[in-house]
């Protein structure tokens, strides 16, 4: 393999380490990856149409990334005054206290914000947790998107 082909395993490895480290785009790592396999092999292997459904794959992964924490917390029936103040507080408690910042800063904010405007604790305190488990399972499902986009590239490379 050449150092082009090793180059990019190391991006889509990586890109399954940024499906749990934030701020560390991992479907993007892991497209850019197969990309980067399928230049370095001339374009001979994979097929164009495993590389786009690899790349489909990491796309789906970066939009897991960004928006399903909001979509939990709005199926959860948070307003979007709500999700757009917790995201906000934990983005900003992700760089002073890391992951468990923002998680704390966004079920946090959702409760206090949810509270305030509805007065009932219960319900904000429902809110949270759907928020709260949303982030939590965006990360599961980024991991097994992009440990499959891995397993899938390390297959093409040994057969």
């Amino acid at each position: 393999m050449t150092p082009l082909g090793w180059l990019a395993l190391v991006l889509v490895a990586v890109g399954v380490v940024g499906a749990v480290l934030p701020l560390l785009p991992g479907g993007l790592l892991s497209a850019a990856g197969v990309l980067l396999y399928w230049h370095s092999t001339g374009y001979a292997e994979p097929s164009v149409v495993l590389v786009a459904a690899l790349v489909a794959v990491g796309l789906l992964t970066t939009f897991v990334d960004y928006f399903a924490g909001a979509i939990a917390a709005r199926a959860g029936g948070a307003s979007v005054l709500t999700t757009a103040a917790a995201v906000l507080v934990g983005l900003v408690l992700l760089f002073v206290a890391g992951p468990l910042g923002f998680i704390l800063g966004l079920a946090a904010t959702v409760f206090a914000v949810e509270f305030a405007q509805h007065a009932d604790a219960e319900a904000g305190f429902r809110v949270a947790l759907y928020s709260t488990v949303g982030v939590l399972a965006s990360t599961v499902v980024q991991v097994i998107l992009t440990s499959a986009v891995l397993v899938a590239l390390v297959v093409v490379i040994l057969v």
